[in-house]
């Protein structure tokens, strides 16, 4: 389904897409092979991406049902994966297109149900914000297979979780279950499966109600190394003192200030 900017196209076949003037909601549906992550996907990712550095806006990430059961995403497609060598892991099929989607200018929501292993859960790491379902089961399961986790769960999951969490993640193939997930704030919401898009919708509107500038701004600012601030702050700070946005959302603010004391 396309939106209002009707530059998405309908044939995606890894991919179900719906778009809002503020949004752009990507469903991950490859349920016969439990939504795992190929060639395909990853092209239409990098096309979402594309699109929404074109257009900036919140993006949605969710999964499919597989058999009743949600699935987010199973990991990458095993079949494909035996086959790559020392170039394809150079070329970093998997880590570029998470990498992208980090730094995508709006923030990006993974609404999580049921299996996030391997790739899909590097996947829902890129992500902002992640919530989910009582289903979850999240990890990294690659040294099994003998390989690393090497699109994003080697780094962003010690920052996420901590160093002895992530280690036993990492080297001793833990998976997460969705209270441990919670209690660890890897996932900030749980839902119920039925509920779990318009949790993700509802997070998405609490977004939207901010200025969109200073989002976009403050996205950038806090993904910054530590040796940038305080100086990028007071940068960014000067660029949003000068946007009528500021002017506007502050006397807004002093009008229902002042018209609260009157009543």
């Amino acid at each position: 389904m396309t939106g209002p900017s009707g530059i998405l196209g309908e044939d995606f076949t890894a991919l179900r897409l719906e778009e809002r003037e503020d949004r752009l909601h990507v469903v991950l549906d490859r349920p016969a092979v439990r939504n795992a992550i190929d060639a395909t996907m990853v092209e239409e990712l990098h096309a979402v991406c594309a699109h929404l550095e074109r257009h900036p806006k919140v993006l949605i990430l969710s999964g499919t049902e597989v058999n009743g059961k949600g699935i987010f995403a199973s990991g990458a497609d095993i079949a494909q994966l035996r086959e790559r060598r020392r170039d394809d892991a150079l070329a970093g099929i998997n880590s570029q297109i998470f990498d992208r989607i980090h730094k995508l200018p709006m923030p990006v929501i993974a609404a999580i149900d049921g299996y996030a292993l391997g790739g899909g859960a590097e996947l829902a790491y890129a992500a902002d914000f992640r919530i989910a379902t009582a289903h979850l089961k999240i990890g990294q399961p690659e040294t099994n297979l003998g390989i690393i986790a090497a699109a994003g769960g080697l780094w962003r999951l010690k920052e996420l979780v901590g160093e002895p969490v992530a280690l036993d993640i990492l080297l001793a193939g833990r998976i997460l279950d969705a209270q441990e997930a919670l209690a660890l704030h890897l996932v900030t919401e749980l839902h119920e499966p039925a509920g779990l898009v318009a949790a993700a919708h509802a997070l998405a509107d609490r977004i939207a109600a901010q200025d969109p500038l200073a989002v976009r701004i403050s996205k950038r600012v806090f993904a910054a190394p530590p040796a940038a601030h305080p100086h990028i702050d007071e940068l960014a700070q000067a660029v949003l003192f000068e946007s009528q946005a500021k002017f506007d959302r502050m006397q807004a603010f002093l009008d229902r200030k002042k018209t609260k004391k009157q009543n």
